[in-house]
């Protein structure tokens, strides 16, 4: 019988434990990649094309370990969500660093939209994830996110530092939300 969601049992099973290492490694992961997106697209640096791709494997490593619980069909869903995610984010940092308003209005809307429909497959696959809280955690680290962009588009170096430790925080939080959910769902 899978043990209650939240119910503070600690002892992990050696699955469990590799498990929550893996989404603390991508999470992880995906917010210094971002980071890194991030100032190449600020401050035009060369690599910024490489950082990109990488930024953007992030997407099928997270494919690969939903694929060990949920199969292929639904790993596959997830990477195109997590890719839409990080493509729009690019786009908005775009659109700010050229000043263009409409532009960053359109990509901001479109990455709430994407975050929604996560937050919607994630239910559908695992009630553990209430649309709720998930939704909250996914607008937290939009919004973390953006403001670190914004902090280092007005050089605001020490607040864009400042932000990138709540986005840490927030990264390594919603690892062990993706982790626990599926733990209690199969009781790994």
């Amino acid at each position: 019988m899978p043990r209650p969601y939240g119910s503070g049992n600690c002892c992990l099973s050696q699955s469990e434990v590799h498990l929550r290492d893996c989404f603390r490694l991508l999470w992880t992961q995906h917010v210094y990649w971002t980071r890194m997106v991030i100032m190449g697209i600020v401050f035009d640096l060369p690599d910024l094309e490489q950082t990109t791709n990488r930024l953007l494997r992030n997407a099928p490593d997270f494919a690969r370990v939903f694929c060990r619980s949920y199969g292929n069909q639904i790993a596959s869903e997830f990477e195109r969500l997590i890719t839409d995610h990080l493509v729009i984010a690019a786009e908005l940092v775009k659109a700010a660093k050229a000043g263009n308003s409409k532009a960053v209005e359109d990509a901001e809307k479109r990455w709430y939209e994407n975050a929604e429909k996560i937050v919607c497959f994630l239910n559908r696959i695992n009630p553990n994830w209430s649309v709720k809280r998930m939704k909250n955690m996914w607008f937290t680290h939009l919004a973390l996110t953006k403001e670190e962009a914004v902090t280092m588009l007005n050089k605001d170096y020490a607040k864009s530092i400042e932000t990138f430790n709540k986005i840490e925080k927030e990264a390594l939080m919603m690892a062990d939300e993706f982790s626990n959910g599926i733990i209690c769902q199969f009781v790994l």
